[in-house]
């Protein structure tokens, strides 16, 4: 089984010719043309999208998981904030009416 990888321009805009798959000094499962438009490779999945280790996958995860978290904790202190700045706001209110120093008297 093998598969023809078509020309492409790659991002440089340098057009790399065609090839075959399984390429000769390569990994004899790679029998896939997997890729992009701009480029492609020999793969032993049909369904692979990226022609590197997943290692770095978790690194992006990670990264993404700490910001979300230092999102999160900002977010939750600022509504703390604002709680209890409406309840010192609401309980330091004077009970009474507040004397104005007016009379008013009907006419």
């Amino acid at each position: 089984m093998s598969a023809e990888c078509s020309s492409y321009l790659n991002a440089d805009k340098v057009l790399v010719s065609g090839f075959s798959c399984p390429r000769a000094g390569g990994d004899a499962r790679a029998v896939f043309c997997c890729g992009f438009q701009d480029v492609k490779y020999c793969c032993d999945d049909p369904h692979s999208f990226f022609p590197y280790e997943h290692s770095y996958m978790w690194w992006l995860s990670v990264g993404a998981l700490v910001g979300l978290s230092i999102a999160a904790v900002v977010l939750f202190a600022f509504i703390i904030t604002v709680c209890v700045l409406c309840y010192l706001f609401i309980s330091t209110k004077p009970r009474s009416k507040l004397d104005t120093g007016l009379s008013l008297q009907t006419a």
